[in-house]
């Protein structure tokens, strides 16, 4: 098994989704495919356990998929509560995804700089380069 090469210049999109009574920024990373092959997770202030945790797992997911295991292979495999909805904030991120790369028109917009200088900008559901 051979992990995917990303290139150093791809789309990124970033959104918001609430899990737990907690706010999480999500970033979605894609190949020239078009296929999501990285995601970073940021919820609460840096050095809290659920920050620690959501990075660990974002790191994690984001090798699975480099390494072309399916979202929905993932998805199956992820915790759910007894209403078979996902336990944690990375089975609700695999189930944004499964829905549409996690972009629903019903989230609100979240303005979020990205790149070393702050040049760039990107909004919910926009794409930029990073």
């Amino acid at each position: 098994m051979t992990r995917a090469t990303l290139p150093n210049r791809r789309s990124h999109e970033v959104f918001n989704f609430y899990h737990w009574g907690r706010k999480f920024i999500a970033g979605v990373g894609h190949d020239q495919s078009g296929s999501v092959r990285e995601v970073w997770i940021n919820s609460g202030k840096s050095g809290e356990q659920m920050e620690t945790l959501a990075r660990d797992s974002a790191v994690l997911l984001s090798l699975a998929l480099q390494y072309s295991i399916p979202l929905d292979a993932m998805r199956k495999t992820i915790m759910r509560d007894l209403d078979g909805k996902a336990s944690g904030p990375i089975g609700k991120l695999l189930d944004l995804l499964a829905e549409g790369d996690g972009l629903s028109q019903s989230q609100p917009v979240l303005p979020v700089v990205s790149g070393i200088d702050g040049a760039e900008c990107a909004s919910r559901g926009e794409t930029v380069e990073i």
